[in-house]
């Protein structure tokens, strides 16, 4: 048995060596493609040049000071660069870097907190967020999300929050209702847990602008998040948005929220900012925030100590460079299209695949033992660990994930290649990941 506390006590897994462009190899050098950037986190492949060697560079000058002490160039110019590309609302001293997107979302909970006593308001303590969604695994973020297999023994140890539905049209939407009517719907129910909880004492509403792990890439409908937006407005709620793994280019703009014409007051950053090359998170709050703490404490109440790591910002600034100069968001909406179509091409028809859906490099394909009822296969039956098994003998890593039909049951296949695919790439994704559900579903 190993001496590492892996995830799983039992299952032994490959031993990788190294990794180039889209593919990792093993020991024995076995070739796989790393079709969902491990979880949407390796959005430059591996053994990016640039990145490498600017946080070679900084090696050379200094690794680490505590940020009590000191800033640091890299830190300093990764938060401009990140304003710059914000939606409307952000300016400067706005940014703080952490080491995880779980770190991301505690400290964005926190200063949601702190704003409020700021802002004379102490007894919004309250949080709300959505069904079967997933904030990060520290408390405070697990709280917030609503996954009941990764919160099971962990109750007794969690806040209370409030859970409304989700924006999952594919289950939720009813037959005769209409885009616009379903927005309403859901937004009236944002409304009334509000009011319910009594809105003075409710601190945040946290979403992922598009869903993630859970539920697997799910969109907006037209209109949802500006009409959640103007609610928390109108009731002095902030707008969170965890943008951890959907953010950064995955769905093809830096900030998913900007397809949406919205902002947020506080928005989570993590998978992308790195790409893996070194931890590295981030929160961003906008200007009437950070006004309010600036008028009143002028102190974050909040630390870790590996913020604004310099050799993490130094990889990171090179991350968004590279996806600049090299033009990669246009690549994620051409690849991203043509992933979409290609899977739809061979699954569209396929009996047990209910749902094709995602915006970008950001695709998932939610699978169902009847496409007519739209009935879930058993958790039982760990369909999505022999999927994510036989994919990789199949040479192929994605990630799949069970639960999204009702908590425990439903599984769906995730995808989220690096921005540098090129059309024989989403061939070999489309073409293994073929391959592996006929395997899987077969048996």
């Amino acid at each position: 048995m190993s001496a590492v506390l892996h995830r799983s006590f039992k299952n032994r897994l490959p031993m990788v060596e190294r990794g180039q462009g889209v593919y990792l190899y093993d020991i024995h050098g076995k070739q796989y493609l790393d079709a969902s950037g491990g979880a949407a986190v390796s959005c430059l492949g591996h053994d990016h040049p640039l990145v490498l060697n600017r946080i070679r560079e900084q090696l050379d000058k200094v690794s680490f000071a505590h940020s009590s002490f000191f800033s640091n160039q890299p830190s300093e110019a990764l938060a401009e660069k990140l304003v710059s590309l914000a939606p409307k609302g952000f300016g400067r001293g706005s940014v703080a870097f952490l080491s995880s997107g779980s770190e991301a979302m505690e400290a964005a909970l926190k200063l949601a907190r702190q704003y409020h006593v700021e802002n004379g308001e102490p007894d919004r303590v309250k949080f709300i967020s959505r069904k079967m969604s997933y904030h990060g695994n520290t408390l405070g973020a697990l709280a917030i999300g609503a996954h009941p297999q990764r919160k099971e023994i962990y109750h007794p140890l969690l806040m209370d929050v409030t859970h409304i539905s989700s924006c999952y049209p594919y289950r939720e939407q009813l037959s005769n209702e209409s885009e616009i009517q379903y927005a309403d719907r859901l937004s009236l129910e944002l409304e009334r847990a509000i009011l319910d909880l009594d809105f003075n004492t409710v601190a945040a509403l946290v979403i992922e602008p598009v869903s993630g792990a859970s539920l697997g890439c799910v969109t907006p409908v037209a209109g949802y998040l500006k009409s959640i937006r103007a609610i928390c407005k109108r009731y002095g709620v902030l707008l969170i948005a965890d943008e951890v793994m959907c953010g950064l280019g995955r769905t093809g703009t830096m900030f998913a929220l900007e397809q949406e014409e919205i902002s947020a007051d506080i928005i989570t950053i993590a998978k992308g900012l790195g790409a893996g090359y070194q931890p590295i998170s981030g929160i961003m709050a906008a200007e009437n925030v950070v006004d309010c703490i600036l008028a009143g404490s002028a102190t974050l109440a909040h630390g870790h100590t590996y913020m604004s790591h310099a050799i993490a910002c130094a990889g990171a600034c090179a991350v968004i460079e590279a996806i600049e100069t090299q033009d990669l968001l246009a690549n994620v909406h051409r690849q991203g299209a043509a992933l979409a179509l290609q899977l739809n091409e061979r699954f569209s028809n396929h009996p047990n695949v209910g749902e094709i859906r995602g915006r970008g490099l950001f695709q998932a394909i939610e699978l169902v033992q009847c496409r007519e009822t739209k009935k879930p296969f058993a958790r039982s039956g760990n369909l999505t660990t022999k999927i994510r098994t036989t994919a990789r003998d199949n040479g192929l890593i994605c990630y799949p994930s069970a639960g999204c039909a009702d908590g425990i049951n439903g599984d769906h296949v995730l995808l989220a290649p690096p921005y540098i695919v090129d059309q024989s790439h989403i061939d070999e994704i489309c073409e293994k990941l073929e391959q592996t559900l006929n395997s899987c579903l077969a048996a």
